[in-house]
């Protein structure tokens, strides 16, 4: 059995525990919050039997083997890196941290300290997506991958009344391409790895973060498309063209249904039912790796995230989004 705690007490902590308890494995110990009211009203709805106001109280208890991070983006790394000195192995939310340098320093303690840490990035870790990854060779030479992700912001009216809530919020490390964006360039880099440039622009709104923005990445034969946003809706799918055919995907951030069109007018329906909820794959991975002494996932791995926190700080240099953690 591995114990957990859990820090961050919102929506997708509870989606996490949700998912989680499905695994024999996995088993909630604690819950971290700034307030002693919250971490209490958070553990009596989960079933978790402590609550910490301190991480550090939290990470010396001997109550916790790991933890499953999703606080604001911008607490990522000292919260990370406190836990994985501790000898806690560590879940991280996606984005893993503001910007590439902050992801170095959460990897080199993770290989120094010989703990797990992974990114909670669902999508690639999905039956859909891993098929796709199979499969993608059936397309010949990919010449064209283009990754789309619209989704217009519960926080958005409150923005525009005048209230900036956290998601649009550079404080946090927030904006559209932190949020969004990262769900169409993190599938990319496991399919086809380092871009060799990239060019980027976008929308920024009055708290300085961006609302949705265009991203071009050119590889020696092929180019990536990607368009994001948190300030408009859209339906149009993600897509793979390859000289053979074309890969319909119909979510890029949760994929569940993905079609081969062949060129020679043929089709391939090469969907994985997912009976399990979304986020079951990741923590699965997670929990294998503890058990079996692997320090890192070969999908969801170190060099994956570094490269892709590398492509989102380059990002933010040409569209001009600045963070309090690069200064």
């Amino acid at each position: 059995m591995i114990r957990f705690g859990v820090i961050g007490t919102n929506w997708i902590t509870e989606r996490f525990i949700d998912a989680a308890k499905e695994l024999d494995d996995f088993s909630l110990t604690s819950v971290y919050s700034r307030t002693e009211e919250k971490a209490r009203e958070f553990a009596h709805k989960t079933g978790a039997s402590f609550t910490f106001t301190s991480i550090e109280e939290m990470a010396k208890s001997n109550e916790v083997d790991a933890v499953y991070i999703a606080s604001p983006n911008s607490l990522h790394h000292d919260q990370a890196i406190l836990c994985m000195k501790h000898g806690i192995h560590v879940l991280c939310e996606k984005p893993l941290a503001s910007n590439a340098t902050e992801v170095e320093n959460m990897i080199k303690t993770a290989q120094e300290q010989k703990v797990v840490f992974m990114e909670a990035m669902k999508a690639t870790l999905l039956p859909t997506f891993l098929n796709i990854k199979e499969n993608v060779h059936k397309l010949g030479t990919v010449r064209r991958y283009v990754g789309n992700y619209c989704q217009y912001s519960s926080r958005y009216d409150a923005f525009k009344e005048g209230t900036v809530l956290n998601a649009f919020n550079p404080q946090f490390s927030n904006g559209a391409l932190m949020d969004l964006g990262v769900y169409c360039l993190y599938p990319l880099v496991v399919l086809f790895g380092q871009p060799k440039s990239v060019k980027a622009e976008a929308t920024m709104l009055s708290s300085g973060v961006d609302g949705q923005g265009s991203i071009i990445l050119t590889y020696e034969d092929m180019e990536a498309v990607i368009t994001y946003s948190k300030i408009t809706n859209s339906s149009l799918p993600s897509e793979i063209q390859g000289e053979e055919g074309n890969m319909v995907i119909d979510e890029i951030h949760t994929p569940k249904k993905a079609q081969i069109y062949y060129r020679n007018g043929e089709q391939e329906d090469i969907s994985v039912e997912q009976n399990e909820k979304a986020m079951y794959a990741e923590t699965k991975e997670f929990l294998t790796l503890v058990k079996e002494g692997r320090l890192e996932s070969k999908v969801n791995s170190h060099e994956n995230s570094l490269i892709t926190a590398k492509i989102l700080t380059d990002i933010r240099k040409q569209i001009g989004l600045v963070f309090p953690a690069d200064q």
